[in-house]
C-alpha cells in the first residue's frame, strides 16, 4: 500500500506543480471541446477519492457536502470558483492524502462495499479503491495537462 500512496501522493504534486503556473482565470476557463475546467477536474479527484475509499467503506467522508455535489461523476462547472474555493482544492491535494495515509495505518477501513466501476472493473477492497483511483487521477491528469496548453 505504501507504493500505491507514494503514486497518488506524487499525481497532487504534479497537479499543483501545474497549478504553480496558472492564473485563477486560467483554471477556470473551459477550453474548446471539454465540458470542464482545470480547477473541476482537481476537485473530482479529490472527491472521487473520498468517495472510492472512505463512501465505500461506510465511513464518515471527511469533506463538506458542497464540494462533493459541486465536483461530484456527473457534475460540471456552473459557475466560478471564488480564489477561496481555488485555495481550498490546492490545500486539499496534499491533506486529502495525508489523511488517508493516516487512517490506513490507524486500521479505520475494516469493511468495503464491492463497487462495480464505470472503466470494467470492480472494487472488492481499500486496496482496490486506492489502486483504482490512481488509474482515476492518471486520467485526470492528462486531460489537465492538455488544458494547460489551451488555457
Amino acid at each position: 500500500m505504501n507504493y500505491a500512496l507514494e503514486i497518488l501522493r506524487q499525481t497532487r504534486q504534479n497537479y499543483l506543480s501545474i497549478l504553480e503556473t496558472l492564473t485563477t482565470e486560467q483554471l477556470l476557463t473551459i477550453p474548446a471541446g471539454f465540458k470542464n475546467n482545470i480547477i473541476w477536474n482537481l476537485g473530482h479527484t479529490i472527491v472521487v477519492q473520498n468517495l472510492l475509499t472512505y463512501g465505500r467503506a461506510d465511513l464518515a467522508i471527511p469533506l463538506e457536502v458542497e464540494l462533493i455535489e459541486k465536483y461530484r461523476k456527473g457534475s460540471h462547472p456552473t459557475k466560478h470558483a471564488a480564489d477561496s474555493e481555488v485555495e481550498a482544492i490546492k490545500a486539499l491535494l496534499t491533506s486529502s492524502v495525508n489523511q488517508l495515509e493516516s487512517d490506513l495505518a490507524a486500521g479505520i477501513f475494516k469493511s468495503f462495499n464491492t463497487y462495480p466501476t464505470s472503466y470494467g472493473l470492480t472494487l472488492n477492497s481499500i486496496e482496490d479503491a486506492i489502486n483504482f483511483n490512481n488509474a482515476h487521477e492518471a486520467l485526470h491528469l492528462g486531460y489537465v495537462m492538455a488544458m494547460r496548453k489551451l488555457v
